[in-house]
């Protein structure tokens, strides 16, 4: 049973202690990611390009297309909380450029952005890892738009293409130390619905389409990230787990006269 806010009840995943960086953990998917790890007693450590006001948890600024950067926040993490447990690849995102509109400078960012990105985090990641008793797990946080055409995001949806493969790839490459998985999300309601879905009406349209009847809501990614990192997980390695609401059922079916 979950509450009002998606909240699922009586569930402790045991993370109490874990130090977990959550890379664009400030809005949207990413806050919703952080709240729910914080719920579950981890010590949540938050990144983005901007600060944000009145947040909860420690923050830094940084661009995860900086390898620079990254390894200056990693190792910030490291001298502050004497390990790093967890990452969650969060940090990314696309507007709405057709393919034929998008310059390479735009593409090239994009990629940087949801693919090289995450893989720089990674990187850093591991190496803390990899020499701590317990190891560690990384979550990317990747989209449906990877595995379908994304008319609109073509670089977006090739990057999550590629972070699909790098989560298998780097799952088999750092075990046992380190287990590698991700999130294949599906349309989430935030508080910028309205630039991707709509108005309200829209996005209730568009609602009905879903198996579940709604749009996913940031703690659910939370806590499909939150199962992944945990003891309950800990023969999971490799995995993409789809949190859509069941998908998109096949256009045909509303238009066919096949089906009645």
């Amino acid at each position: 049973m979950t509450d009002a806010a998606g909240r699922p009840g009586g569930i402790h995943l045991a993370l109490e202690g874990r130090v977990v960086l959550v890379t664009g953990g400030v809005r949207g998917v990413g806050a919703g990611i952080s709240a729910v790890f914080a719920e579950q007693g981890a010590t949540v450590i938050t990144c983005a390009r901007r600060p944000v006001e009145n947040l909860p948890y420690e923050f830094h600024s940084c661009d995860v297309r900086d390898d620079a950067a990254v390894k200056f926040l990693v190792d910030a993490v490291v001298a502050t909380h004497g390990r790093l447990d967890v990452v969650v690849n969060n940090a990314g995102g696309s507007p709405y450029v057709p393919a034929a509109d998008a310059s390479a400078k735009f593409s090239t960012k994009i990629i940087e952005l949801n693919l090289l990105g995450p893989l720089s985090v990674s990187q850093h990641a591991n190496a803390v890892m990899q020499n701590q008793p317990a190891g560690g797990s990384i979550i990317n946080i990747s989209s449906v738009s990877g595995g379908r055409p994304t008319p609109g995001t073509a670089a977006y949806g090739a990057a999550k293409a590629g972070l699909d493969n790098l989560t298998a790839t780097l799952a088999v490459e750092w075990a046992p130390k380190v287990r590698v998985n991700s999130v294949v999300v599906g349309m989430v309601e935030t508080e910028q619905s309205e630039l991707f879905y709509g108005d309200a009406e829209s996005v209730a349209a568009i609602s009905k389409n879903v198996p579940l009847g709604r749009l996913a809501r940031p703690a659910d990614i939370g806590w499909a990230a939150a199962f992944l990192a945990s003891d309950a997980a800990s023969y999971i390695s490799g995995a993409s787990l789809e949190v859509h609401g069941g998908g998109e059922p096949p256009h045909y079916l509303a238009t066919t006269s096949a089906i009645k």
